[in-house]
C-alpha cells in the first residue's frame, strides 16, 4: 500500500481547521434577542435575529434578550411615618429598549435595579402612615414606577410596572388592629341594631298616630254625618210645619170663619189645655175679644130658650 503524500495531509487539516473557524465565527440571533458586535473588543454595530457571521478571534456577538423581564425586590424592613417597622417586598417589570446602554451603561443591570427599588421603597412608603401605607398600594406602585423608570432611563430600560406583593406589620401591630377590627364591627354591629330598634320605634308611633288620627277623622265625619242627618230631619219637619201652618191659616182665612166659631175652637183648646196635670194655666192676655163672642153666643142661647118657653106656656093655658 502506497503511503499518503504528506501534503495532501496537511492539506486536510488546513480545510479543516478552516471550517471549524468558520463554523465558530458563525452565530444565530433568535426572534426575541439582537446581536452586539464587538470587534477587537470594541462595539461596533447591532444586528437583528437571523443568521450572522463575525470573523473568528477578531469579532464576537454578545446577545441580548429584548423580553420583557421580571425583578424579584427581597423583603426589607421600612419603618413608616407614625414609627411602625413594616416587612414590605416587590416585584418590578421591565422591558429593554437600548441593547447597547443595557449592556454597557451599567454593570450588573439586576443587582442595580433591587438596590434601587429597596431605597426607594424606603422613601415612598417612609411618608406614609400605616394605616395609609396599608390602603395606598396603587399609590405606592404608582409613585416607585415613575422613580424607577427615570432612573434607569440612561440604562437603556423602560420600567412597566411594579407590583408591592406585601406590607406585613410586627406580629404585636397585627393583633392590635385585629382587636381594633373586632370592636370597630362590634360597635357598627351595636349602631345597627340600635338604629334599627330606633326606627321601628319611629314606625310604631307613626302607626299608632296615623290609627289615631285616621279613627279620629272617622268619628268627625260620622258626628258630622249625623248632624247632617239631624239638621236635614229637623229642616224638613220645619218645612213640613211650616207648609201646614200655612195651609191652615190659608183654609182659615178662605173659609172666613166666624166669630162664633172661633170662640167655640177656643173653648175646645182651653178644655184640652185644662186636661192636663199643670196646676197653673197661663191664658192669653188678650181674652176680651174671645170673652165677648162667648157672652154673645150666651145672650143667642137665652134669646132662643125664652120663646120657646113662652110657647109650652101658653099651650098650657089654654
Amino acid at each position: 500500500m502506497d503511503s499518503i503524500d504528506p501534503g495532501v495531509i496537511l492539506l486536510a487539516i488546513v480545510a479543516l481547521a478552516i471550517f471549524v473557524i468558520a463554523a465558530k465565527g458563525l452565530r444565530i440571533i433568535r426572534p426575541f434577542e439582537q446581536g452586539l458586535v464587538e470587534n477587537l473588543g470594541k462595539y461596533r454595530s447591532t444586528v437583528e435575529p437571523g443568521l450572522r457571521f463575525v470573523i473568528p478571534f477578531v469579532q464576537r456577538i454578545l446577545k441580548v434578550d429584548m423580553r420583557e423581564q421580571v425583578v424579584d425586590v427581597p423583603p426589607q424592613e421600612v419603618i413608616t411615618k407614625d414609627n411602625v417597622a413594616v416587612t414590605v417586598d416587590a416585584v418590578i417589570y421591565y422591558e429593554p429598549t437600548d441593547p447597547v446602554k443595557l449592556k454597557y451603561a451599567v454593570g450588573n443591570f439586576i443587582i442595580a435595579v433591587t438596590k434601587l427599588a429597596q431605597t426607594n421603597l424606603r422613601n415612598v412608603i417612609g411618608d406614609l402612615q400605616l394605616d395609609d401605607a396599608l390602603v395606598s398600594r396603587e399609590l405606592i406602585n404608582s409613585k416607585l414606577r415613575q422613580i424607577l423608570d427615570d432612573a434607569t432611563d440612561k440604562w437603556g430600560t423602560r420600567v412597566v410596572r411594579v407590583e408591592i406583593q406585601r406590607i406585613e406589620p410586627p406580629p404585636d401591630v397585627t393583633q392590635a388592629m385585629h382587636r381594633q377590627m373586632k370592636a370597630e364591627r362590634d360597635r357598627r354591629a351595636i349602631v345597627t341594631e340600635a338604629e334599627g330598634d330606633k326606627r321601628s320605634a319611629i314606625l310604631k308611633s307613626e302607626g299608632v298616630k296615623e290609627s289615631q288620627i285616621l279613627r279620629a277623622e272617622g268619628e268627625a265625619e260620622a258626628i258630622k254625618r249625623v248632624a247632617d242627618a239631624d239638621k236635614y230631619q229637623k229642616l224638613t219637619v220645619a218645612e213640613g210645619e211650616g207648609q201646614a201652618i200655612e195651609r191652615v191659616f190659608m183654609a182659615i182665612h178662605n173659609g172666613d170663619p166666624t166669630d162664633d166659631l172661633i170662640a167655640i175652637k177656643y173653648l175646645e183648646a182651653l178644655q184640652g189645655i185644662a186636661d192636663g196635670q199643670a196646676t197653673k194655666i197661663f191664658l192669653p192676655l188678650d181674652t176680651s175679644g174671645v170673652l165677648g163672642a162667648v157672652a154673645a153666643m150666651g145672650e143667642m142661647f137665652r134669646e132662643t130658650n125664652s120663646p120657646a118657653a113662652s110657647s109650652s106656656g101658653a099651650q098650657s093655658d089654654g
